[in-house]
């Protein structure tokens, strides 16, 4: 129980920075905005695959930019207090929590802007939705790690890119296969295999968050 609220108080501190820095989070929605504006100025209404695509690729780097912050922003007095006040573990588990929830309701901004812009070439709407939340929650969990490591390297946010590529690249193919389902009437084959794999996929790099941020948390 005591675990527990150190993790919802940990999700709070997070949210209430957010509240109070309102620039960081105004300007996550202007480069939003600007970035599907831009692909509507230059595509107009795109194809199904071309608009799925595209959706993923903006929600990638939204992510990297929402996500990256959080971490880099954490000074060496604040994590010295963060080390008496809980474990590693709780630590990593409430900013992943935190990372969820920003990249769920960013998902869904995102989502809404490619529809007033783009089009809405969608079938089955809430389907993608759903596939929306779960995507960008699958999103903040990795770049959760990504720039957990990033952080205590020199802080270099650039590490995050070079460091996700080989974990970014499966999530984004397992993603669009699966979100491509919305766009057309039919079943497609394996799409419980692929949720599987993509569930699958979120509790390794959660494993792997626990198991390799004790490390990072020493130093």
């Amino acid at each position: 129980m005591h675990t527990i609220r150190q993790i919802v108080g940990l999700v709070k501190k997070d949210l209430m920075l957010e509240w109070r820095q309102k620039y960081t989070f105004y300007g996550l929605l202007l480069y939003a905005a600007s970035t599907v504006f831009v692909m509507y100025m230059l595509l107009h209404q795109p194809a199904d695959k071309v608009w799925n695509a595209l959706f993923w690729i903006t929600l990638l780097f939204i992510s990297v930019n929402a996500v990256a912050k959080s971490f880099l922003q954490e000074t060496a007095g604040r994590m010295l207090f963060y080390h008496q006040l809980c474990s590693p573990e709780v630590f990593m588990i409430g900013k992943m929590l935190y990372h969820v929830l920003l990249m769920a309701f960013m998902s869904v901004v995102c989502w809404l802007l490619y529809l007033w812009f783009l089009g809405n070439p969608l079938i089955k709407l809430g389907y993608f939705v759903g596939i929306c939340l779960l995507g960008g929650s699958s999103l903040g969990i990795a770049f959760s790690l990504l720039a957990a490591v990033a952080s205590r390297a020199g802080q270099s946010a650039a590490l995050m890119a070079i460091l996700g590529f080989p974990i970014m690249i499966p999530l984004l193919l397992l993603l669009t296969r699966v979100s491509q389902v919305a766009f057309q009437e039919v079943y497609q084959p394996g799409l419980t295999k692929m949720f599987w794999m993509l569930g699958s996929l979120d509790v390794f790099i959660v494993a792997l968050s626990l198991i390799l941020y004790p490390f990072l948390w020493k130093n």
